[in-house]
């Protein structure tokens, strides 16, 4: 094998490599209007570039009110519709000062409830929900009264 065959070779592979990190997360974005749109734009602004120890990563399409961490192992999303199966008498617990609304059906699916807009946070097994959960708080509580 010619060296520079061998170096082609080595570049095509690293370029692969670097292809497979750097794709982008495929989430659909929620439509909020007035003072919850607002409110979710400030939330965009103030979450964190790390969650629970991996990277916020690039979403598609790119949107103001989707947060997403680790390839799709944490997404955010913001100004969502109030979760269907909540009942006005249903116990939801808090963390941090967040009330955070989980729905049996949909275990790894989380939504904070009681501020000007919903979040929604989706959280894969390979992370602990209630870490992700007291991270998320402080920007929550300071971006959605």
């Amino acid at each position: 094998m010619s060296l520079r065959f061998a170096r082609w070779t080595g570049y095509a592979c690293a370029l692969l490599i670097l292809a497979g990190c750097s794709s982008t997360v495929r989430v659909d974005p929620p439509t909020p209007e007035g003072a919850a749109a607002a409110a979710c734009r400030t939330l965009g602004e103030r979450l964190p570039q790390r969650l629970d120890g991996v990277a916020r990563v690039e979403t598609t399409p790119a949107s103001p009110y989707v947060a997403v961490w680790g390839e799709a192992g944490i997404a955010l999303r913001c100004g969502v519709p109030r979760p269907a199966t909540m009942a006005a008498t249903d116990q939801v617990p808090e963390i941090d000062g967040v009330a955070w609304f989980s729905d049996p059906a949909r275990p790894l699916l989380f939504t904070s409830v009681g501020r000007e807009a919903y979040v929604e946070v989706t959280i894969s097994r390979q992370h602990t929900p209630e870490n992700v959960l007291v991270e998320l708080a402080a920007p929550i509580k300071a971006a959605l009264p």
